[in-house]
């Protein structure tokens, strides 16, 4: 189902089950949110009222969904291989422009006015404004297909993580600050020298420095400043970060116990707990002491990000 909180009241306002499972979900205004599932259906949720009608149907499971407050259109897309953009305002089922691949699409992005949409290891950039063809594909420098993608107007590119682990930063005029960019895998070989290839779920993109997150398979969300291409910070019992338009705030969802919280920064930190599901709210830039990390039983390194290495023959 569908839930809003409220991260300064630590409280839950807003509950919606669905009988389908949803897949993503995203904000209209503060108002009003949309939620795709497993059913194909593309629904509107308002938060006062606690309405919900269909804005539109796919043939397939809906993976994603993004909402343009600059064109008020809702865009998602599905298995059925489509990428579809829908009138929030007109209320139709039918939608306003469709897009067909030659595969999925499994995540896609939106930056003003463009779209950026993953589908298999390519990403295709559309401008709303015309939709006859793609502005700019771009082949990732992925081994496997790619799981979610964020695009970054401040960055010019965007960042991919694919189904084995590995995050690919890309720019998409090729060149941006001296720096052609690069792909990495976010966890070690094991002590075996095996690969520990975990998919990742989600990616949050500050937007106001050059720093993300991405959240894995695995549980854990981890920092990462791209500029000095550093681990920040690490969090397990984790898997879905997603962070605030003001750069304040990253919001991260998990199972099981959180192992973040210290008294150090009680302030910046809120947690909601419900069905053994918790979703916590750091301010960003409070963070536990390396001491307290460790007594956690959790690595905290600052080490260069890891370079991407062909996995072992299987």
């Amino acid at each position: 189902g569908l839930r809003l909180y409220d991260a300064d009241a630590d409280t839950l306002r807003f509950k919606a089950d669905s009988g389908a499972a949803f897949l993503d979900c995203c904000f209209e205004d503060e108002s009003a949110a949309f939620a795709c599932g497993s059913d194909g259906s593309v629904r509107r949720y308002d938060f006062h009222s606690g309405t919900q009608d269909t804005v539109g149907l796919h043939e397939d499971v809906v993976a994603c969904i993004e909402f343009s407050q600059m064109t008020s259109q809702v865009v998602s897309g599905s298995l059925d291989r489509q990428l579809q953009l829908w009138d929030s305002k007109n209320r139709s089922v039918n939608p306003s422009s469709t897009i067909t691949f030659g595969s999925d699409v499994a995540s896609l992005s939106i930056c003003g006015m463009y779209i950026s949409a993953a589908v298999e290891r390519n990403v295709y950039f559309y401008d709303m404004r015309n939709l006859t063809g793609p502005v700019k594909a771009k082949f990732c420098p992925l081994e496997y297909h790619i799981q979610c993608l964020q695009a970054s107007p401040g960055w010019n590119g965007y960042i991919a993580g694919s189904v084995d682990g590995v995050v690919a930063l890309n720019y998409l005029d090729g060149v941006t600050d001296g720096d052609m960019g690069y792909a990495f895998r976010c966890h070690p070989k094991s002590r075996k020298g095996r690969w520990s290839l975990v998919p990742i779920n989600c990616i949050a993109i500050h937007p106001c420095n050059k720093t993300f997150v991405t959240g894995d398979d695995g549980g854990y969300a981890i920092a990462w400043d791209a500029q000095s291409k550093k681990k920040l910070l690490e969090a397990s019992s984790s898997s879905c970060p997603r962070g605030g338009t003001g750069g304040g705030l990253v919001a991260v969802a998990g199972a099981g116990l959180l192992e973040l919280a210290t008294n150090d920064d009680a302030e910046g930190l809120r947690r909601a707990l419900e069905h053994r599901t918790r979703l916590l709210v750091r301010q960003r830039g409070a963070s536990a002491s390396e001491g307290e990390l460790r007594r956690r039983g959790r690595s905290h390194r600052r080490g260069a990000f890891a370079p991407k290495e062909e996995p072992p023959p299987r």
